[in-house]
């Protein structure tokens, strides 16, 4: 089949009209990536229908305002569908070319983006990080006495690429005194990224850097890395490296004016009524304020490397299909393949101390069969997981419940996006039975 540039514009584009739809709509640019008829990859169109029927039944009982689902085997988009509404208050159809805020699915990105500057030759792993951010020079360890204590050694940039810096986020403001100490420097009032790392700078860390592994602002500070190795704008990067490139034309920090009509409202559950409500009615954290910088998404100043991305379910599979293979896409090189490879591969100590706090991703980090590589979650043993899979799966997701995975033995890329912020369903688990057992031929 040659390939042919396609837009998907309708609601729904599910397994079985693909294949017609790429007969009859060969309209503009989807970069690459063609549609294929799921028999033609190994997959049952059949039993592919179970993933529509999982995110209608999502749904339907009202865990999801709507949902995305797109699946891209052999590099051939064989599933792409919109289920649902945009929003719970918004009763117009979810769209596929629908906006999402990936949160930290932005990370991988921002990693790439550092690892673009690793092969030029900008730094190398073992640098200090205070080499290129000097903001952070003579940061303290808060023990468990509640004493400062000088760091017992430098920060590298390997560990700020694998969460194991002690730097922290600040979710448990609750119950931890460095978390606490985070939430009342209200890191996201910043009003640029050099502010942010001079707020960073003042902040204690958890715990001896390299000690253990710990999700938080290391990104962000990755992101100042980027800006200031490059001498462009964070932003730019991005734009001018890896999204035009690959033809990401949907990945945005800020949603312009043209395009906030697709940009679907984010969600909480209402404590009370257990409700899908939208974020606008939410209490702290998940409420808008004013003086964050990345909030709304229309007036953006700081350039969140950990969090601060806009994006489609397509825009995504594009920047995942390039890292399966092997940093080129769109023929365009993005990274080399060796560089592809160490970064997906586990980087944490089998004996390293872990915890977790944030995304839902953060909570297999720790288990039996999970590691972390440069940027992206790795699977190390897909038995010890409980959940079909292959060994050698990376991923991540974000806080508002979208997921991604790129199985390289299966030769499988899939992104599932919704809005729900501190979402308690197992869509990840749920979505991998779907897809997997849909296979007719697998490559394992």
């Amino acid at each position: 089949m040659s390939e042919k540039p396609i837009s998907y514009r309708a609601k729904s584009i599910s397994s079985f009209v693909l294949g017609a739809l790429l007969l009859v709509n060969p309209v503009t640019g989807l970069a690459s990536l063609e549609a294929s008829k799921p028999e033609a990859q190994g997959v049952s169109s059949e039993k592919l229908q179970r993933l529509s029927e999982l995110s209608q039944q999502y749904v339907d009982e009202g865990r999801v305002a709507g949902i995305v689902n797109l699946v891209v085997r052999n590099g051939e988009v064989i599933h792409y569908e919109a289920t649902g509404n945009r929003g719970a208050d918004n009763p117009s159809p979810m769209q596929v070319d629908d906006l999402f805020r990936i949160y930290s699915m932005t990370k991988p990105i921002t990693a790439v983006a550092a690892m673009q500057l690793y092969e030029q030759g900008k730094f190398q792993l073992t640098d200090p990080v205070t080499k290129f951010v000097p903001e952070l020079k003579d940061l303290k360890v808060l023990d468990a006495s509640g004493e400062f204590v000088p760091a017992g050694r430098e920060m590298t940039m390997h560990q700020l690429l694998m969460h194991t810096t002690g730097m922290s986020y600040g979710f448990a403001a609750a119950t931890d005194a460095v978390d606490q100490r985070y939430a009342m420097a209200d890191l996201w009032a910043s009003k640029d990224l050099d502010e942010l790392a001079a707020r960073i700078g003042k902040l204690p860390l958890k715990f001896h850097p390299g000690d253990r592994w710990h999700y938080s602002v290391a990104v962000d500070i990755t992101g100042i890395v980027v800006q200031r190795l490059s001498g462009q704008p964070f932003d730019e990067y991005l734009e001018e490296h890896i999204f035009a490139p690959l033809g990401m034309t949907d990945t945005f920090f800020e949603v312009p004016e043209s395009e906030r009509e697709r940009f679907v409202p984010n969600h909480f559950l209402n404590p009370e009524t257990g409700a899908l409500t939208n974020t606008k009615y939410a209490p702290p954290p998940f409420s808008y304020r004013d003086g964050v910088a990345m909030i709304d998404y229309f007036d953006v100043s700081l350039f969140s490397g950990g969090g601060g991305l806009v994006s489609t379910a397509m825009d995504y599979a594009k920047f995942s299909e390039m890292m399966r293979r092997g940093g080129s896409f769109n023929g365009a090189r993005i990274l080399g393949p060796k560089t592809v490879a160490f970064m997906t591969k586990n980087h944490l100590a089998e004996d390293s101390m872990l915890d977790s706090w944030g995304e839902k991703p953060t909570d297999d980090i720790g288990r039996p069969g999970f590691g972390f590589g440069l940027g992206f979650g790795v699977v190390t043993d897909s038995t010890a997981i409980s959940i079909m899979g292959s060994d050698g799966e990376y991923n991540w997701g974000g806080a508002a419940g979208t997921v991604f995975w790129i199985d390289p033995v299966e030769e499988l890329v899939v992104i599932s996006m919704i809005q729900l912020m501190q979402s308690p369903w197992p869509l990840r688990s749920d979505v991998k039975v779907a897809v997997y057992q849909a296979l007719t031929d697998t490559y394992e």
